[in-house]
């Protein structure tokens, strides 16, 4: 199967699954009271969705691979 958008992407699919699980568990409970960590672990999250992303923008495979 070939991605024409980095949306096509399983692992991206599944990096947005777990963003939104991260998103659910740290809106509540412990996390409420620790802005700093829920920030972090939050923005780590999205992180990886955008690293995919601008991975599969880049032309070679060398650097896709990266």
């Amino acid at each position: 199967m070939i991605a024409n958008r980095f949306e096509d992407l399983i692992f991206w699919r599944k990096a947005r699954e777990l963003t939104k699980l991260v998103y659910l568990y740290t809106g509540n409970g412990n996390f409420k009271s620790d802005f700093g960590l829920k920030d972090q672990i939050q923005r780590s999250s999205v992180s990886i969705m955008s690293n995919i992303a601008e991975g599969f923008g880049r032309g070679s495979n060398k650097e896709f691979l990266q």
